[in-house]
């Protein structure tokens, strides 16, 4: 970085703090790498650490799921709930995918309106999406006319619709380079990735 460069950069800085301008944040965690659902839960637990009221909706994952993740954000006071039934590519009804999605969806939207939450996830939100579920423009759509402005709404999952990460505010893109499944044939392991 050049001098100028660096001195613009550092005016940009000192200007953005000044200015003081908050706002909920509509944040986007995709691509095909691991690590997009561990992010947002990681952002939870920090939220949850400055007293925030945390929320996490999860599309594929059925309430009944136990992972680690799970079991440690209830403990901390972070309100989980699944609203699917299981993973999509073992789905013996794919209408009955849909159906909870679409029943999960009004559930995120009940939270939104009611402004449950300060910070909400809508863990493996993308799919809904995806697979036609849901509307890409009506979600975003109704995102703009009713979120908070002062809410974060983190949204993860692989697929991410154009429209979706143009709306956002913060895209991430996990990209996958060496996987040990792929790779060594090694297991989803505990505390890694469940």
């Amino acid at each position: 970085m050049s001098t100028r460069d660096h001195t613009e950069s550092e005016a940009y800085r000192q200007e953005v703090r000044k200015a003081k301008r908050r706002k909920g944040l509509v944040i986007v965690n995709t691509g095909n790498g691991k690590g997009k659902t561990t992010a947002a839960f990681g952002v939870a637990f920090r939220a949850r650490g400055r007293g925030m009221n945390v929320g996490i909706l999860q599309f594929i994952k059925p309430g009944t799921a136990r992972f680690g993740e799970i079991l440690a954000a209830r403990e901390a006071g972070i309100h989980v709930e699944g609203s699917g039934d299981g993973w999509t590519w073992k789905s013996k009804d794919l209408d009955e995918s849909a159906a909870l999605a679409i029943a999960g969806w009004a559930r995120a939207q009940e939270y939104i309106a009611e402004r449950k939450f300060d910070v909400l996830v809508l863990d493996e939100f993308t799919y809904a999406m995806h697979y036609d579920w849901l509307d890409t423009a009506e979600v975003i759509a109704w995102l703009q006319e009713h979120k908070p402005e002062d809410m974060h709404l983190i949204i993860t999952g692989r697929y991410a619709p154009d429209a979706l990460i143009e709306y956002a505010d913060l895209v991430t893109e996990m990209t996958l380079v060496k996987h040990p499944f792929n790779d060594q044939g090694i297991r989803a392991q505990p505390g890694i990735e469940f």
